[in-house]
């Protein structure tokens, strides 16, 4: 039922598009979403994953999990993660996927809402550690679209790897346009 309503509001209200889909032999790895400008985002979000019926989890700051909205975020497969310098996150993150047959993280390697010239690399490094593939997503407000790439392994060549990377979010455009990613060599 709720999967009728969000193909409704994302295909007919708001009149987006969805190219790509998720690998459903695919059972874990790290989807990288790219821009994330902001908080519609995480509705944008919600509504693809019922829409392409698969179960994507996600971490935010701890701070998100406090009442009275934190069984929101919870509800909607979110885990706190504590922010405080000095924690191996990387390591922490590639863990998990280790106790769990399927599992799917959405991140956003940007870190942030406002603009950034460089990705985070976190999200690359949690992907090598757990030995999962990486699923480019580009939140394209600009042509109204939700782009999902083929999953790729990352290889020992981040320089390569990174350049794939900025090539797929090239022209994305985010909600609010002058905070979308813009890779600046």
């Amino acid at each position: 039922m709720l999967r009728a309503i969000y193909k409704f509001i994302y295909f007919k209200l708001l009149g987006w598009k969805l190219k790509g889909s998720f690998p459903e032999e695919i059972k874990k790895c790290v989807v990288a979403v790219v821009p994330h400008t902001s908080w519609h985002d995480f509705f944008i979000g919600l509504m693809v994953r019922s829409i392409s019926k698969m179960k994507i989890n996600y971490i935010a700051k701890k701070e998100l999990f406090k009442p009275p909205f934190g069984w929101y975020f919870r509800w909607t497969g979110g885990a706190p993660i504590d922010r405080t310098p000095g924690q191996n996150k990387v390591q922490a993150i590639a863990k998990v996927f280790e106790g769990k047959e399927e599992f799917r993280l959405t991140l956003a390697p940007e870190g942030t809402r406002k603009r950034v010239d460089e990705l985070r690399t976190g999200f690359y490094y949690i992907a090598k550690e757990a030995n999962v593939p990486i699923i480019l997503v580009a939140f394209d407000f600009g042509n109204k679209q939700v782009i999902i790439d083929q999953p790729f392994y990352p290889t020992d060549d981040m320089e390569a790897d990174f350049e794939y990377i900025y090539k797929f979010y090239e022209g994305i455009v985010g909600k609010v346009p002058e905070n979308s990613f813009q890779y600046r060599e």
